[in-house]
């Protein structure tokens, strides 16, 4: 043997058996609890959605998924978490297109790429999104509320979960759209913009169906339409927007991702668990009557879903001079 192969043989006797391992762990996994932190609030749509669907993987996989919520700056502190994990399936990121397409246009400066710090494995499911006010507001179409706003302009003041959230976003885009001169009132989570709206604070807002759906049902909120192209079957007497707005539509969408660099079987794995969860018929019906509609399409269409809507949320961030917090 030359000395080059003797010098040679150490490296390839332990590159084999990192690979062996590798390999090995992979074949095993999961063989410990699954964490999955959402960077929202418990009670969000999102939360909502990945609580029921991450147990039901973790039935699959033999092994239990938790959920972490780390909601803090806006998002930001959980998913740079994500991003900042081993890449070994063992952390994974509940996130919603907010953490994935809005707050990057958002701010200057964030610790994760949306692309680039992560793996994806699925879209779960589209969100439902309606637009709500206190029951003493006088209108009762998205047309009334365009109509009342410009009767009073700057006087009607809607509500959100903070500057950049899905309900601001969703508000804005209809502010843009119809020019109805409408105030932003951001608050510190889509809870308490909520609670404020049914007390009668703030008259409007748009939220997920999901989180707003009980209290519509109880007579604390009205439905002025829904955001959707087509009308909810939850409540299939409430016309959508787009029926006294033409063109108007907003939808937002739940996700499951993992860090850069975890190994495509794992990625396999995990999509395969999702996919079996959602076949499960009194899982679908549960989250179905929450009004959520299941898009698990696999990595590559979510990859584009985020490169598409990073395009499309610039825009209306850029036109709206919205700000961060």
């Amino acid at each position: 043997m030359n000395i080059k192969s003797f010098i040679f043989l150490p490296a390839l006797i332990t590159s084999t058996l990192f690979w062996s391992a590798s390999t090995n762990a992979q074949a095993n996994y999961p063989n410990r609890t699954i964490q999955t932190i959402m960077p929202l609030q418990a009670g969000s749509g999102v939360d909502i959605l990945m609580r029921p669907i991450t147990q039901k993987m973790g039935e699959s996989l033999g092994q239990a998924i938790t959920i972490e919520n780390i909601p803090g700056g806006a998002g930001l502190i959980g998913t740079a978490k994500v991003a900042q994990s081993p890449a070994d399936g063992y952390v994974l990121g509940a996130f919603n297109d907010s953490i994935l397409t809005m707050l990057p246009n958002l701010y200057k400066k964030i610790d994760y790429d949306p692309i680039q710090s992560f793996a994806p494995i699925s879209e779960v499911a589209a969100i439902t999104f309606v637009m709500v006010a206190n029951p003493s507001f006088p209108g009762n179409t998205a047309a009334d509320l365009v109509r009342i706003a410009k009767e009073k302009p700057g006087k009607i003041d809607y509500a959100s979960g903070g500057n950049g959230s899905p309900q601001h976003i969703g508000m804005e885009i209809f502010r843009q759209y119809t020019g109805a001169p409408i105030v932003h009132i951001p608050y510190r989570g889509a809870a308490a913009a909520v609670t404020d709206v049914m007390a009668g604070q703030v008259p409007v807002m748009i939220s997920a169906l999901s989180v707003v759906l009980p209290h519509i049902r109880a007579g604390k909120l009205k439905v002025l339409g829904v955001a959707s192209k087509t009308r909810s079957p939850l409540l299939p007497n409430v016309p959508t927007i787009n029926e006294s707005v033409k063109g108007y539509e907003f939808s937002t969408w739940g996700a499951l991702l993992a860090p850069k660099g975890t190994s495509p079987a794992i990625i396999e794995k995990l999509n395969d668990s999702l996919a079996l969860a959602l076949k499960d018929p009194k899982l679908r019906e549960q989250l179905i009557q929450q009004g959520f509609e299941f898009v698990p399409l696999g990595p590559e269409h979510l990859k584009e879903m985020i490169s598409q809507g990073l395009v499309k949320m610039k825009k209306v961030i850029k036109d709206g001079g919205i700000q961060p917090d």
